[in-house]
């Protein structure tokens, strides 16, 4: 467990650090042809082929570290069980929405991403679906499960609340990415019409809520009544991927586009509910994987989780 552990902490701080490098290589060499010169034969080759490979370093970087995060955390099961949903759903609506313009607009991806999906979707692209939409449901699961009473009147509105606030947190990190990614100098996509919030469409948005809504409750399904009892310190790891993607986001529009309001919102919407979230969760921590939990003796939950027994709790 603690090679995972370190693991998990290597990959995170390479998804920083890669995104870290990409502002830099994005906002002031690019931009500065003197400062690409200066680099040498040698260099002028390492700064090509990061510019060309780093988004999918940082992708993968971000996906194996949630990955790792999630087996340990919560178990193999449960891991599997909101990835491969989170990972076919989105690169089926990704594809819809490539080739119809249904759910998001009409919109095209450009070259940076990686190979793609039938020469639309880059390879990439559900994987970060898979590694934001799950710190976003864990986070509103944790919260939900920890305040709010189990029984038969309020399963089904817990499981509701954090599908509705996941996608939520989901949607508010691309409010600020969508300038970011296809309005600055170097764009990774682009829309085929110019939408009405800074440049992107309006049904931009619902079509990220309905699709991370839709693989939240397929994950939801699968999950059952198990509650999700995280400690704050545990949720550090998903709120630090959260924030930190949503940063990356964020100085690319202000500094690639001069947008502020956009990162506002994301910050309004997304970072302050993601802290209060994070905040609300249990303050005890619980060591033990969640499909562990699932199946140990109701005398061991018990002393761990302050909570109903897992056998006789409703959904």
């Amino acid at each position: 467990m603690k090679q995972l552990v370190y693991l998990e902490r290597v990959f995170l701080i390479g998804h920083i650090l890669a995104m870290a490098f990409g502002l830099a290589g994005l906002l002031i060499v690019l931009p500065n042809p003197e400062l690409i010169a200066g680099l040498g034969t040698f260099g002028q080759k390492t700064f090509a082929w990061s510019m060309s490979g780093g988004g999918v370093v940082n992708i993968l970087l971000g996906a194996a570290a949630v990955a790792i995060y999630a087996y340990r955390t919560l178990g193999l099961w449960q891991w599997l069980a909101f990835m491969v949903p989170a990972v076919c759903l989105s690169l089926g609506s990704e594809l819809l929405g490539t080739s119809t313009g249904f759910p998001f607009g009409e919109y095209g991806y450009l070259s940076g991403l990686g190979y793609k999906v039938a020469g639309l979707v880059p390879f990439t692209v559900p994987l970060s679906w898979f590694y934001m939409g799950f710190v976003c449901y864990l986070m509103a699961r944790a919260a939900i499960d920890a305040t709010v009473k189990t029984g038969n009147s309020v399963g089904f509105l817990r499981q509701i609340l954090g599908i509705a606030l996941g996608a939520i947190l989901l949607t508010s990190w691309d409010f600020a990415l969508d300038p970011a990614m296809s309005q600055t100098a170097y764009p990774f996509w682009h829309f085929g019409q110019v939408g009405s919030f800074f440049g992107t469409p309006y049904r931009n948005f619902a079509g990220w809520f309905a699709t991370g809504g839709l693989f939240m409750s397929v994950a939801a399904l699968f999950w059952k009544k198990t509650p999700i009892v995280l400690s704050r310190s545990q949720l550090a790891f998903p709120l630090a991927v959260y924030i930190s993607n949503i940063a990356f986001s964020a100085v690319m529009t202000v500094f690639g586009t001069g947008l502020w309001i956009p990162v506002g919102l994301s910050v309004l919407f997304g970072v302050v509910p993601a802290l209060i979230l994070c905040w609300m969760a249990s303050a005890t921590a619980t060591s033990m994987p969640l499909d562990q939990r699932q199946n140990a003796p109701v005398q061991s939950q018990t002393a761990k989780v302050s909570v109903a027994p897992m056998g006789v709790m409703p959904k």
